[in-house]
């Protein structure tokens, strides 16, 4: 029962960032491209309504987030996060009026079993609510040498593959950090109040992360196809933020032959997004391609693309 209210709200967070991504990616797909890192892409996407009820939507899976993180570990939270896919296929048809097809199922089936499978067998524990500077310095400086040397390596690729999941792996990174500072600063709050929330670093640090990982969201979305950068996204979040609870959060999962059903369920989640990435649904709102009302048969047939 400990974990119940932290799960609802992780849940609750996912389901709220897959209605936004949704929102986001039809947004994103309406403005110019650029070769560059377009600073003036947020200014673009501000002047259209569907990304500002994205928007809307974000701030509600934040607020849910930071409930979820402030009342259990991170190593519980953030791995829920990888239904952030399904649930925006599910969306999307229901957007698009279309079905999501049987193989489409199947893999949000393999998802779901998969996560199950990995927090099960790993069984996370421990909610540090504070964390001394001796793990944060490593643990940020790491992760913002890794975020630069992503962008650099995809501002030197043309738009692509590459490029994408360099855009979506730096995001990930940026979200798994986001995270990582806004479980201090909820409990910083709950400890100290407003006052103290304000004062603490670790606000600022989330915020500046946030904002870092919207940004390298909307460039993913317009460097290359969703299977690409979905992937490095869900799967490094999820990946980032569980190092993150262990070494920061001194968080703990069963180890020993407790491995190998994590390994396994890592699998079936990695398996199940990647399918969920060649889907023409999800593929549809990756290219400027629409599907139509009443194209659902297609992506129902399970057809894709070369």
């Amino acid at each position: 029962m400990d974990m119940l209210l932290p799960v609802l709200f992780a849940l609750g967070a996912a389901l709220s960032n897959a209605l936004a991504t949704v929102l986001q990616r039809k947004a994103a797909l309406t403005v110019p491209k650029s070769e560059g890192l377009r600073v003036g892409l947020i200014a673009d996407l501000l002047r259209r309504p569907v990304w500002l009820v994205g928007i809307v939507a974000v701030i509600t899976a934040g607020v849910c987030q930071a409930v979820a993180l402030a009342t259990g570990p991170i190593t519980v939270v953030q791995p829920l996060f990888v239904l952030e896919l399904p649930l925006a296929l599910v969306i999307a048809a229901a957007l698009l009026q279309g079905r999501l097809s049987r193989a489409g199922w199947l893999a949000v089936g393999t998802v779901v079993v998969g996560l199950g499978v990995v927090l099960f067998a790993a069984s996370p524990a421990g909610n540090r609510t504070q964390v001394p500077m001796t793990h944060w310095i490593p643990a940020v400086a790491v992760c913002v040498v890794a975020i630069a040397a992503l962008v650099v390596a995809a501002l030197r690729r043309p738009e692509g593959r590459g490029r994408a999941a360099c855009f979506g792996l730096a995001t990930a990174i940026s979200y798994a950090m986001t995270a990582a500072l806004m479980k201090t600063s909820m409990h910083t709050l709950d400890d100290g109040g407003i006052t103290a929330f304000f004062t603490t670093w670790q606000t600022y640090g989330f915020a500046l992360f946030g904002v870092c990982a919207l940004f390298f969201l909307e460039n993913a979305m317009q460097s290359g196809p969703l299977v690409a950068s979905q992937p490095a996204l869900t799967l490094g979040d999820a990946c980032v933020s569980l190092a993150l609870g262990i070494t920061v959060y001194a968080e703990y999962v069963r180890t020993g032959w407790w491995l190998v059903p994590q390994l396994l369920g890592a699998a079936l989640i990695a398996a199940g997004v990647l399918a969920l990435s060649r889907l023409p649904l999800a593929r549809a709102l990756a290219t400027e391609e629409k599907e139509q009302p009443g194209e659902g048969t297609a992506a129902d047939a399970g057809t894709t693309a070369p």
